[in-house]
């Protein structure tokens, strides 16, 4: 698959992404935006990393067994998004859908990274997936996203822990310094690609009038309603 260029005239809609530490509030906002746009006349798919139908069963036993490398999750988990953007992303691009995204490439920048798998590798993995029209990169502090997912959560799975990478003999204060690997992947990417950053410790409300406000401002809402595509 080779790259797409989304600004071609033949891809009538636009990506929004979503970024950040679990714990983020990402998949608030992103719900929040969806319903906005729906309710605004707009066409709306949403999707999610790592859900392709045609991997998702191998990836789970894989990870079960704790069976493979970083490149070889690395491969799975590029294959994953490949098929979701070939068979749902693109043909809804065409027909002027708002593609909405709970993470992109970035996850796998950052995730895949941490894990040693090589940056120029994994952006040439990635190559064929197009820059989004906007992502949102939701930044809060640390101490804030890691709370809210430890509390109430009895227990957390071995990768989404970051046992694989022999930080800690503890699930817990592995998951605390995974993440804080990751939130510095993602420090490292706002100067690479245009995030446009969030504050994540603002009340809910506060960030959705800034996440619509921006969206406002960068697309051209009006020519993307239903009734102007048909």
């Amino acid at each position: 698959m080779v790259g797409i260029d989304l600004h071609n005239g033949e891809i009538k809609g636009r990506v929004i992404a979503v970024e950040g530490l679990d714990g983020s509030g990402k998949s608030t906002q992103i719900y929040l935006l969806k319903r906005w746009l729906e309710m605004t006349g707009h066409r709306v798919w949403f999707t999610e990393w790592n859900s392709s139908e045609l991997v998702r069963g191998a990836t789970k036993k894989a990870k079960k067994g704790n069976a493979l490398t970083p490149t070889t999750f690395s491969l799975i988990h590029c294959t994953d998004f490949a098929d979701r953007f070939e068979r749902q992303m693109l043909p809804l691009l065409r027909a002027g859908y708002f593609v909405l995204c709970d993470r992109y490439v970035y996850t796998a920048y950052a995730r895949d990274g941490v894990r040693g798998v090589p940056d120029d590798w994994l952006r040439n993995l990635y190559s064929f997936a197009p820059e989004p029209a906007i992502t949102f990169y939701f930044r809060p502090p640390l101490k804030t996203a890691l709370d809210r997912i430890l509390v109430g959560r009895p227990r957390l799975k071995f990768h989404e822990a970051g046992m694989d990478l022999g930080l800690s003999t503890e699930r817990t204060d592995s998951f605390k310094m995974y993440q804080g690997k990751i939130m510095e992947a993602y420090e490292a990417m706002c100067g690479e690609f245009e995030f446009e950053i969030v504050n994540g410790a603002l009340p809910v409300e506060e960030q959705q009038r800034q996440v619509r406000s921006i969206v406002s401002e960068r697309l051209d809402l009006g020519s993307l309603k239903i009734e102007a595509t048909e």
